[in-house]
C-alpha cells in the first residue's frame, strides 16, 4: 500500500512538473523574440532596393566569396586636417557587408594634437575603446550625473555603456590612434552640441536659455557657429 501511494504521488508530482513546463514553454514563446541570426551569415547586399526593417537583405550565398570576411579598410588613417583634428575610417555595414545581421561594428580614430570628438552618445550601442598609440582621455556620464573618466595609453582598453554621453580627445602632444567597436552594426551617433545648437528647424531660443539658464543671445552667438 504504502509503495503504491508513493508511486501515485511520484506520478501526480511528474505530471505538475511536465504540466507548468508546458505553460512555461507556451507563455515564453509569446513575449520573447529572436534577436539572433538564423543563418551561417547574411553578407549584405547594399544594392537591394528591398524594404527591410532590421539590417540588409542577404547576397545569394553562391555569391559569397572569401573577400567578403576580410576587411583592410583600418590599415590606414583618415585625414585629420578637419577643425576637430580627427580622421574616422569606418568598418560598419556599409563599408563591410559581412557585418550585416551580426550586431557588430568598428572604427579607427586617428588624433592630431588637440584633436577631439565632441560630446555624443550611441543611442543603439555599448562601446569598447582600445588604443593603439599616443594618449587618449575618455569619459563617460552617468544618469546619476557622475562623470567617470581616465587618460589611457597603448594597449588599454575602455568601455561606453550602451546610450551614455560621452567624450574623447587626445591628450598627449602627439598623434593618438585607437579602435572603437561596437555590438551593433548601426550604433548611430548622437552627436550633442549639433543636435541642440545645429538641429533644422532650430530649436527655438528661448527654450535652449531657459535650459542652460543664459540670455538668449549668448544662444544666438553660439548656434552662429553651427551653421544656423
Amino acid at each position: 500500500m504504502a509503495a503504491a501511494k508513493f508511486g501515485i504521488k511520484t506520478t501526480s508530482s511528474f505530471f505538475l512538473a511536465l504540466c507548468l513546463t508546458v505553460i512555461m514553454f507556451f507563455t515564453l514563446s509569446c513575449f520573447s523574440a529572436d534577436p539572433d541570426p538564423l543563418q551561417d551569415f547574411c553578407v549584405a547586399d547594399l544594392k537591394s532596393t528591398t524594404t527591410v526593417v532590421n539590417g540588409f537583405p542577404c547576397k545569394p550565398v553562391s555569391q559569397v566569396t572569401s573577400n567578403d570576411f576580410f576587411y583592410s579598410g583600418l590599415m590606414n588613417g583618415s585625414s585629420t586636417a578637419n577643425p576637430l583634428g580627427i580622421g574616422i575610417s569606418a568598418a560598419g555595414v556599409d563599408n563591410f557587408p559581412a557585418v550585416n545581421t551580426l550586431g557588430l561594428a568598428a572604427a579607427r580614430v586617428d588624433f592630431a594634437a588637440g584633436g577631439y570628438i565632441p560630446l555624443h552618445s550611441h543611442p543603439r550601442a555599448s562601446e569598447v575603446i582600445y588604443i593603439i598609440s599616443g594618449e587618449i582621455h575618455i569619459g563617460f556620464i552617468s544618469t546619476t550625473n557622475v562623470f567617470y573618466s581616465k587618460v589611457l595609453k597603448s594597449g588599454e582598453l575602455s568601455i561606453i555603456p550602451r546610450g551614455l554621453v560621452h567624450s574623447v580627445s587626445n591628450a598627449g602632444l602627439g598623434k593618438a590612434v585607437m579602435i572603437a567597436t561596437f555590438n551593433s552594426q548601426q550604433p548611430g551617433f548622437a552627436q550633442i552640441p549639433s543636435n541642440l545648437f545645429g538641429s533644422k528647424p532650430t530649436i527655438p531660443n528661448d527654450i535652449l536659455a531657459k535650459n542652460f539658464q543664459v540670455d538668449e543671445n549668448v544662444i544666438a552667438n553660439i548656434k552662429s557657429k553651427f551653421g544656423n
